[in-house]
């Protein structure tokens, strides 16, 4: 949300306690390097980035929560998977991505849907975000869903959700870049998103 010119927007964001789920792993979000005088982030004799240290410090950026969701082709079955990697791409064509583990197991089957659903969670689906990210569970077990205009599941209590198609998929170390050109969206007008910081979840409060 961007204020009006000559208006300040002020807002104070309440975190809980930190979770055992970690922040998103390398590749979920790009970062610049920093300097080589900084020890901790390169190691001299393989030049490479300290994996705990990059997660540490990318986790300093606050994210939304996000869950992907399709019908699976074969047994019209939905599946989904937990995303805090969602961004806006272009506005002309309409384009988003998202950032999937290449050890997902759900994803080799979404991504050969007709199409796809990025839905937006909102600050009381945080049993919803682990859900979708626990292993080897029926994951829409319980939850209500219905389907988008293009046939993609819509999770019900989300503040947003933004259907597209596969547009492209390009590798990025150990997870894989996806982007979706959007056909379908929607936001509730007084959506509260649940948030994600530094192994934490979060809310905005006025």
């Amino acid at each position: 949300m961007l204020a009006k010119p000559g208006l300040a927007l002020t807002c104070h964001i309440h975190f809980g306690q930190r979770v055992d789920r970690p922040v998103p792993a390398p590749g979920d979000r790009a970062g610049r390097r920093r300097p080589e005088r900084e020890d901790r982030l390169v190691n001299p004799s393989t030049s490479t980035i300290d994996t705990a240290h990059f997660r540490y410090v990318l986790g300093h950026f606050a994210t939304g929560v996000t869950t992907v969701t399709a019908l699976d082709p074969a047994s019209h079955r939905p599946v989904g998977l937990t995303v805090n990697s969602f961004a806006s791409v272009s506005l002309r064509p309409p384009l988003v991505s998202f950032c999937v583990s290449r050890d997902s197991g759900s994803w080799p089957v979404m991504r050969t849907a007709d199409r796809l659903c990025v839905n937006i969670l909102g600050v009381e689906q945080r049993a919803v975000c682990e859900r979708m990210a626990a292993p080897r569970v029926d994951r829409f077990q319980g939850l209500d869903w219905e389907l988008s205009p293009g046939g993609a599941p819509v999770l019900a209590g989300v503040v947003a959700w933004v259907e597209g198609a596969v547009e492209a998929e390009h590798d990025a170390g150990d997870h894989v870049i996806v982007v979706l050109r959007v056909h379908h969206l929607h936001g509730q007008p007084d959506g509260q998103p649940l948030l994600f910081l530094g192994g934490r979840y979060g809310r905005f409060t006025h």
